[in-house]
């Protein structure tokens, strides 16, 4: 069996490094999306999975390869639902991560002197993860996983990205910037959609055991 190659939809480096460690041992090649200067299509999609779709099938058409694409994000009751599919562009298309979190709790503080100390700071976070044979594929390959926790008034840690300094784990008392990466992937999000996602490659025979 020739050596599988698999491009990764992303220009995050922080997903590329997650889902890049996900896959190793299953025998294929990973380029990234950036390495081959492809870019972002339009994610205009209410719902995550949606873009993960749209952005699988851009990638493969550009270039040519099968794609893996994952759209995720961060969940917050108290605020609606938001970011949501907006995560990456809370603070605006041009934001880092930083400016995420400072917007996020500058909008929890609203939420809390409108709400009061009953507000409630339970979030998820959410991957969906899209598997493309060709941008045509009829019957692309769907998984998805959550991550469960609350969101804190001050960022704590320093490993991950995205909102990991405020999302807290009650289960393991830590952030999900103050795990390493091999304890954030047994219980993230990213991780539990990646183990499906790899689960049925393998099923359907384009990865190895």
């Amino acid at each position: 069996m020739p050596t599988p190659k698999i491009l990764i939809a992303t220009g995050n480096a922080g997903k590329l490094r997650e889902i890049r460690a996900a896959l190793a041992g299953c025998g294929a090649q990973l380029p990234s999306a950036a390495e081959l200067n492809i870019g972002s299509p339009a994610e205009p999609h209410g719902t995550f999975m949606e873009n993960a779709l749209a952005k699988a099938r851009f990638a493969a058409k550009e270039s040519g390869l099968p794609a893996l694409a994952d759209d995720s994000g961060l969940v917050v009751a108290a605020l609606g639902g938001k970011p949501g599919v907006h995560s990456a562009r809370y603070a605006g298309n041009n934001a880092i991560d930083k400016d995420n979190n400072d917007k996020l709790i500058k909008a929890m503080l609203q939420a809390e002197q409108q709400q009061g100390e009953t507000l409630e700071r339970g979030a998820y976070y959410y991957a969906a993860m899209v598997f493309a044979r060709d941008a045509n594929d009829p019957a692309p390959l769907f998984a998805d996983g959550y991550w469960r926790g609350e969101i804190l008034k001050e960022p704590r840690g320093e490993n991950g990205f995205g909102y990991d300094p405020l999302f807290y784990d009650a289960t393991l008392g830590k952030t999900g910037a103050q795990m390493s990466a091999e304890e954030k992937n047994k219980v993230s999000h990213r991780g539990k959609s990646l183990r499906a996602i790899t689960a049925l490659l393998i099923e359907r025979g384009i990865l190895k055991q």
